[in-house]
């Protein structure tokens, strides 16, 4: 090996294996993206392999790049046996808090697979679906291959609906931030106000402009 080789994360597939050796071999893993930006939707994401299949390089959707999540985002969706996608918009996020809003993101990516998983392993902590198996993992999207990939297809995914609305509200710069609290997104906030897909709900330490 020299010194410029590149070493791939290979995440371990210890808790799929766990539930494939007992006959369960339909094992989602699910995890969502957005649950901190000031606008736009949360998405999460589910994802469904045929056991032993790993992606090198799969990891966190947080520790990646945008152009190696972009490449590994074709790769699973390609070797997937199934993949599932939800999507809460920013007005039920206001309606039911963004953790609940959350938990439905992945129920809808859940129901959204072709057919109901055997397993699902939901990163975090909390969620539950009923007459499901389902093992909470804190950390999950860092330690298991399946929550990793689908935390790449949730970020992915919502990532290019944050730049579709930045065709539509250019003077917020959502294309680069994504929604998220950053200095230039705060001082577009600043001083143009909110726009329609801001999550009223959530505040600034001094509120959201134009609503004192």
């Amino acid at each position: 090996m020299t010194e410029d080789t590149v070493v791939l994360p290979f995440l371990d597939l210890e808790v799929e294996r766990y539930y494939w050796s007992r006959g369960l071999r339909s094992v989602a893993g699910v995890d969502e993206a957005g649950r901190g930006p000031l606008a736009g939707p949360v998405v999460a994401a589910a994802v469904v392999f045929h056991p032993e299949t790993s992606i090198p390089g799969v990891d966190d959707s947080k520790k990646l790049t945008e152009e190696k999540r972009e490449a590994l985002f074709t790769e699973i969706s390609q070797k997937a046996l199934a993949v599932g996608v939800g999507i809460v918009d920013h007005e039920t996020i206001d309606r039911i808090n963004i953790l609940q809003a959350s938990f439905l993101a992945m129920r809808k990516a859940i129901d959204s697979l072709p057919r109901p998983p055997e397993v699902i392993l939901a990163d975090g902590r909390g969620f539950q679906y009923e007459f499901l198996v389902c093992e909470n993992i804190i950390d999950g999207d860092a330690k298991v291959f399946s929550i990793a990939a689908a935390s790449i297809i949730a970020k992915v995914t919502r990532d290019r609906l944050m730049v579709q609305y930045d065709e539509q509200f250019p003077q917020y710069g959502f294309a680069k931030h994504k929604g998220y609290a950053t200095k230039e997104h705060l001082e577009a906030i600043r001083s143009r106000g909110i726009c329609p897909i801001h999550r009223r709900s959530f505040r600034l330490h001094d509120g959201w402009p134009g609503e004192k």
